[in-house]
């Protein structure tokens, strides 16, 4: 079993050990950070002005063994709009990927949104080369709306805007 809980700043350095190389960091965080390898000084320093504004939610999966196995951001995308959030940098441990782990946390996040927010819309982008992403966003039922192509220090690479909407009781 799995929950989610807020992020630590001491998360942020086994969350970098997953990124095992410099493809998988921008399939990670597009381009948020433009450096390989990070640290987690580098994830620290970043979030840390995002958490000033009160619009920006990272949080942390771990399992029954308090173990951490995901992470993934909520942030609104406009200060004007509290019905509309962006989830970002979403990612699971190398050793629990495959394994239904990533629509778990997708699921917790999305019960997260209608539990403690007001967005009534989650949606988030997904590289095309990043097929397993997208299969598990689309599994959680996220769907395309957008594409656009993104210029990374690593290439040009497309990427689908996907989205879910919220039906509130």
């Amino acid at each position: 079993m799995m929950i989610l809980r807020d992020f630590k700043k001491e998360d942020a350095q086994i969350i970098t050990g997953w990124l095992r190389s410099e493809e998988e960091l921008y399939k990670w965080s597009a381009d948020r950070f433009n450096k390989y390898p990070l640290s987690g000084e580098d994830i620290n320093d970043n979030y840390a002005s995002q958490l000033e504004t009160g619009r920006f939610i990272p949080l942390t999966a771990v399992d029954d063994n308090e173990d951490i196995v995901g992470h993934f951001i909520i942030r609104y995308p406009r200060d004007d709009d509290d019905s509309s959030v962006r989830f970002g940098f979403v990612i699971v441990s190398p050793e629990f990927r495959g394994k239904g782990y990533g629509k778990e946390l997708l699921k917790l996040g999305i019960e997260y949104v209608k539990e403690n927010l007001t967005a009534t819309r989650i949606d988030l982008g997904v590289f095309e080369n990043n097929e397993s992403a997208r299969h598990c966003y689309e599994a959680t039922g996220f769907r395309s709306y957008a594409r656009r192509e993104c210029k990374l220090p690593i290439g040009i690479w497309n990427c689908v805007d996907m989205e879910l909407f919220i039906k509130r009781t």
